[in-house]
């Protein structure tokens, strides 16, 4: 999944330009669908063998994924979900650009890094597109709430990118974006304080909006980044059943949560009802689930030149994601190579060839559909809008991306 060539080519040249930080002082401040979507219905006619406790993921009701698809969907050919968003999705990175903007050049060129590099732009769109979609489902006037609603996405954007500058830190990442990581050009020391700084702007600019309920829901989502990279760092512990639960639950913690509380934001900006705002939460949440188990699966069947990162380096960093906790569970071998974070030499070949043997790139590419299917039924009582049939192509784009 990737922008449209234009839309990629415009973020691009925006991003490089220097005019803006040329004028910015220092520090400045459902109705039914008729026909089914041919993935998700063959997903749901399919026997998806994923024990239903692996769903249960953290603070919110048990996920009922059992259930066939609540109802039919359908995603016009003719929908372009960056498209549909594109005026916005410019405006979110040229505020970008202001927001990062003060007197310390290298600190300015150390932030803007990774935005100036073309990125999925996934969270901003996913989130512009809810914000639509609650906007008329409240009942308001879309520009009475755009501006705000546009902020969310804004520092959803910002957290992400701070997120992917420690986290390459942390594991040692030679690339991203098809560039060289921020790390390996200028240092970890540089790496990290830059990453601090976006957290620090994202954080200002979230308090400006000066609605508690959505900071306290938005700076959850940077306390469950730490827990779950802490989380990440001692996943080799426990049995295979419980190391599959605990990777679901660090995945909630670093990626889910972000576009689950984005959504939920950008829901109580609009003044929708509780259980509208619960079913954002819950959209955003089952999506970024299948987004990572998706991501985790191309780790072991996708090219470098694909991801814009090196593939296959989770088992080198020692690291077992779904794939392999799936495989461990029939081939208990797998243990003691988890355990010693596959550090022998063999270790690597030993793990990729049980994941094959085992099915394990197709169990997660089955759970993700299950994630998707749930997504799916999040959006349905909202009304008929080509916003949301752009998210529902969005669930499709997740589940058969190839990058």
């Amino acid at each position: 999944m990737s922008v449209s060539t234009s839309l990629r080519s415009k973020l691009l040249s925006l991003m490089k330009s220097d005019r803006l930080f040329l004028t910015v002082p220092c520090c400045a401040v459902p109705t039914r669908s008729s026909l089914p979507s041919r993935q998700l219905t063959a997903l749901s006619r399919r026997n998806l063998s994923v024990p239903s406790r692996y769903v249960a993921t953290l603070p919110v009701e048990r996920l009922k994924l059992d259930d066939p698809l609540a109802e039919s969907v359908t995603t016009s050919p003719e929908v372009s979900p960056y498209q549909i968003v594109e005026k916005d999705l410019l405006a979110c990175y040229r505020e970008i650009k202001a927001d990062l903007a003060c007197d310390l050049p290298e600190l300015v060129e150390l932030a803007q890094y990774y935005f100036t590099a073309h990125g999925k732009a996934f969270r901003p769109m996913v989130v512009l597109l809810m914000a639509e979609i609650c906007a008329k489902d409240s009942g308001g006037v879309v520009s009475t709430v755009a501006a705000k609603q546009r902020r969310v996405a804004v520092i959803t954007e910002m957290i992400h990118t701070a997120s992917l500058i420690h986290d390459d830190v942390i594991d040692e990442a030679d690339t991203r974006r098809n560039q060289p990581s921020l790390h390996k050009v200028w240092g970890e020391k540089k790496a990290i304080l830059a990453g601090d700084y976006i957290l620090s702007v994202a954080s200002r600019e979230l308090a400006k909006l000066r609605n508690p309920d959505v900071i306290i829901c938005l700076a959850q989502v940077i306390e469950d980044l730490v827990k779950g990279e802490l989380m990440q760092i001692g996943s080799k512990d426990g049995t295979a059943s419980s190391r599959l639960t605990a990777y679901l639950s660090k995945t909630y913690y670093k990626t889910a949560s972000l576009l689950a509380n984005s959504c939920k934001a950008v829901a109580m900006l609009s003044n929708c009802s509780e259980e509208a705002v619960e079913r954002c939460y819950q959209f955003g949440k089952t999506l970024g689930m299948a987004f990572q188990l998706v991501d985790d699966k191309l780790d072991f069947v996708a090219t470098a030149d694909d991801m814009g990162k090196p593939t296959a380096v989770d088992l080198t960093l020692g690291l077992a994601t779904a794939p392999v906790l799936f495989a461990a569970e029939k081939d208990l071998s797998l243990d003691a190579l988890i355990q010693r974070r596959f550090s022998k030499a063999g270790d690597v070949s030993i793990a990729r060839q049980a994941v094959i043997e085992h099915k394990g790139v197709d169990q997660t590419h089955n759970l993700a559909g299950k994630y998707c299917q749930e997504a799916t039924k999040c959006l349905s009582s909202f009304q008929s809008s080509r916003e949301k049939d752009a998210l529902l192509k969005v669930i499709d784009m997740v589940l058969t991306r190839s990058k």
